[in-house]
């Protein structure tokens, strides 16, 4: 079983660098993405969201402290669980919805759906449905960076499965001899759709076999925010010293089914038990235990934050069932420009 064997232990809060504002506001970032897509699972069954939608419960850690450790011009990428890099990143929860409802106030302007999430504005250029296919463009992103004399860096989001991808090493190894500011970050969730992780790649952390490769690679607890921020500041600090790229494999777990809203331990390729082993160790109910017994924060100003977020949640939600719809024209004219 894919059990959460690899647990760091989160560090004090002075070794972080982080001020107590920072610290919490981490916890912020995920409890959003926690609370959106909550709402998602609640909404979805009614049909009125008409995309397919891949969600992140459960990994909301690794989108919030690699963003953390990013600045608002270096560039993301990511793929079909989009959802927490685009909060994570900066985007709107009302551009989310709107985009969800396919509404012309959406991100993509109604016409991208849950898996092609876009906020340009604050960085995240693009996401993708295709495994991998995000990646050689984060390698184009660093490339055009170099040339400029840009000090930004671009990060790819991939899963377990965007190793598989021959693109992977092909886009890896132009990085390295080009000494690109890219850096690479896979969520290793154990499964490819309904794939284990052990029958599809041969034994052994996937870092083992990336690290022939050059660069800085190194594996982090992808439930443990604080860790995932650290792992994270030390490769993107490597890749934008011009040093040439990193990969980070942050080991987390997806809750609910491949895509959907649904619990499929029914199903047979993952067990009941294995599930409750890991959501015993929820990303975003853990660091909220370390930040009160080390009196970060307190229940009532938590309760408040959580308020707060129902009301924005709230407030994207009527904007996006009221908006107006993707608009044909807009579509045609970005088509053929």
């Amino acid at each position: 079983m894919f059990l959460p064997r690899f647990k760091q232990s989160f560090p004090p809060p002075k070794r972080t660098g982080l001020t107590c504002s920072h610290l919490v506001k981490l916890y912020r970032e995920m409890l959003r993405i926690r609370k959106v897509e909550d709402k998602i699972v609640e909404l979805y069954p009614r049909q009125e969201m008409k995309c397919p939608t891949h969600l992140s419960i459960g990994q909301e850690a690794v989108a919030v402290g690699v963003s953390a450790a990013l600045k608002q011009k270096d560039h993301a990428y990511s793929g079909h669980r989009c959802h927490a890099h685009y909060l994570a990143k900066g985007g709107a929860v009302a551009g989310l919805f709107a985009e969800l409802y396919g509404k012309s106030s959406g991100c993509a302007r109604g016409f991208g759906g849950s898996m092609h999430l876009v906020a340009l504005e604050v960085g995240l250029v693009g996401s993708s449905a295709i495994v991998g296919g995000t990646i050689p463009i984060a390698a184009g992103s660093a490339l055009a960076f170099k040339m400029r004399k840009l000090p930004y860096v671009a990060v790819a989001y991939f899963g377990d499965a965007g190793v598989e991808q021959g693109v992977f090493y092909e886009s890896y190894l132009f990085a390295a001899l080009k000494s690109l500011p890219v850096v690479y970050i896979c969520e290793n969730n154990g499964y490819a759709t309904q794939s284990p992780l052990a029958n599809r790649q041969p034994p052994g952390p996937i870092i083992n076999r990336v690290k022939r490769l050059g660069g800085h690679v190194a594996a982090v607890d992808g439930n443990n925010v604080l860790c995932v921020y650290l792992a994270a500041k030390k490769a993107i600090a490597y890749a934008r010293q011009g040093r040439g790229p990193a990969f980070l494999e942050c080991r987390t777990y997806r809750w609910l089914e491949h895509v959907g809203t649904n619990f499929d331990y029914h199903l047979g390729y993952r067990t009941k038990n294995e599930l409750e082993q890991w959501m015993k160790y929820c990303p975003v109910a853990v660091y909220k235990n370390w930040l009160l017994k080390n009196k970060l924060t307190d229940e009532t100003a938590l309760k408040n934050m959580e308020a707060e977020i129902g009301q924005e949640i709230n407030d994207a939600l009527a904007a996006a069932k009221s908006g107006p719809p993707a608009d044909p024209a807009v579509m045609a004219a970005s088509l053929y420009a």
